[in-house]
């Protein structure tokens, strides 16, 4: 069974910034992509950014240019560098990891949570 566990989150004023990050219990660089989510109370998830097995990268469009997705894979780490934090950016982070093959599959993983709370 997968783990994710997502670590970092914390309570920071507008304009801080902030690192989240998400251990695997196996080799991050095995899954086809990982990438991060986050969800505010009555809001639907909402996608972040996202990194391929090849590298590519996607962001939503909230948060590009101020937020950085890396992998380290020597750590089976998943990070999500956040800079310029708003209100808005309050919401539970989640780590998310997807195996692409045919049934039994695929697979799809997530953490539980990181709570990010931006206010002055």
């Amino acid at each position: 069974q997968v783990q994710l566990v997502e670590s970092g989150g914390g309570s920071v004023q507008p304009g801080d910034s902030l690192r989240v990050s998400c251990a695997a219990s196996r080799s991050i660089a095995s899954f086809d992509v990982v990438g991060w989510y986050r969800r505010a109370p009555g809001d639907d998830r909402e996608l972040l950014a996202r990194i391929t097995k090849t590298g590519t990268t996607d962001y939503g469009d909230s948060v590009k240019g101020r937020f950085t997705i890396s992998r380290d894979n020597a750590k089976n780490t998943l990070n999500l560098q956040m800079n310029n934090l708003k209100p808005d950016d309050s919401a539970v982070y989640y780590c998310n990891a997807e195996i692409w093959a045919p049934p039994p599959g695929p697979w799809d993983y997530w953490g539980q949570g990181t709570q990010v709370t931006v206010s002055s």
